[in-house]
């Protein structure tokens, strides 16, 4: 077990004073099997008239602040503080179901319904260039071992692509990010999602954060800010963790937020404010994860 704390800090600065819209915050985790929070405290600045907290279609904990319509401000920012127990794991929790051992396999007839917008592809491949890089991990020797195949093709992310970080939001085509050969964690989350979809497995998007036990040296990729990952749905584990930016598989380091069938899902703080298009002067997005725990105050 692991105790860590996360702040994520996020400041929008105008150059004169505009008013706000509601904002849209996925910033919470949810108390689970393996991570239990300790204690949380959000502050925004200016502050909201009021903050709703609802749960989405997929059940992940959204928190929406709505301001007075005549309050007027040149900088909005928003502090989440977290305190958390976190249980790691390097494997599958439970072991995989024999029959789903070895790669190919079929999922089970009562799961279909709920997993199939999760095996279906999201994202053009015209020249199925990503569907043969997929099919590269399967064996044609010998059978292909499922647990195997996946943590290839996590580690094979990275160790041959190259992470850059990119300030544009959004994310790369999984196509686009095969051609450059490089991406930021969100790219190479929604490419191997899309790859494992295209061999018929079910994948889904995850949000949250990474703890980095050597920022100061040979850390892990993609602190300082949310962090981006997936998880394959395998029969008797159950949806397994796959960070391909790092090569993790399992949960060791990773700060689960919120799971969603499409990146555009998982945009962690978004809102609409009021002013000319030339106020907006920009976004300052800080993360830090540590095993200092202080309950927030």
């Amino acid at each position: 077990m692991a105790l860590l704390s996360v702040r994520h800090s996020t400041v929008y600065r105008y150059a004169r004073p505009v008013t706000f819209g509601p904002h849209r915050m996925m910033i919470r985790p949810r108390d689970s099997h393996d991570l239990r929070l300790v204690g949380t405290r959000l502050l925004i600045d200016p502050a909201p008239r009021r903050i709703d907290w609802i749960y989405d279609v997929f059940g992940n904990s959204i928190a929406i602040a709505t301001f007075d319509p005549d309050s007027r401000a040149d900088r909005l920012e928003f502090v989440s503080v977290l305190a958390l127990e976190h249980y790691t794991t390097s494997l599958p929790e439970y072991p995989i179901a024999d029959y789903a051992g070895t790669y190919p396999f079929s999922y089970a007839m009562e799961e279909i319904p709920d997993l199939a917008r999760s095996i279906e592809r999201h994202y053009p491949d015209p020249d199925h260039a990503l569907g043969l890089w997929a099919k590269g991990f399967v064996r044609i020797d010998a059978p292909t071992d499922t647990h195997d195949l996946l943590t290839w093709m996590t580690r094979a992310i990275k160790t041959t692509f190259h992470y850059r970080a990119r300030d544009e939001e959004g994310t790369q085509a999984p196509v686009e990010t095969l051609r450059l050969g490089s991406g930021t964690c969100r790219d190479f989350a929604l490419l191997m999602m899309e790859a494992v979809r295209s061999l018929g497995l079910a994948a889904r998007f995850v949000t949250g954060y990474i703890y980095s036990p050597n920022a100061g040296g040979s850390g892990h990729v993609g602190g300082g800010a949310t962090h981006a990952w997936l998880q394959v749905y395998l029969p008797g584990a159950g949806w397994v963790s796959f960070d391909p930016t790092n090569g993790i598989v399992g949960t060791r380091d990773l700060i689960q937020v919120a799971v969603v069938r499409d990146p555009r899902q998982a945009i962690p703080l978004r809102g609409t404010w009021m002013g000319a298009s030339e106020d907006y002067l920009g976004i300052d997005v800080d993360v830090e994860v540590t095993n200092r725990v202080p309950y927030p105050d």
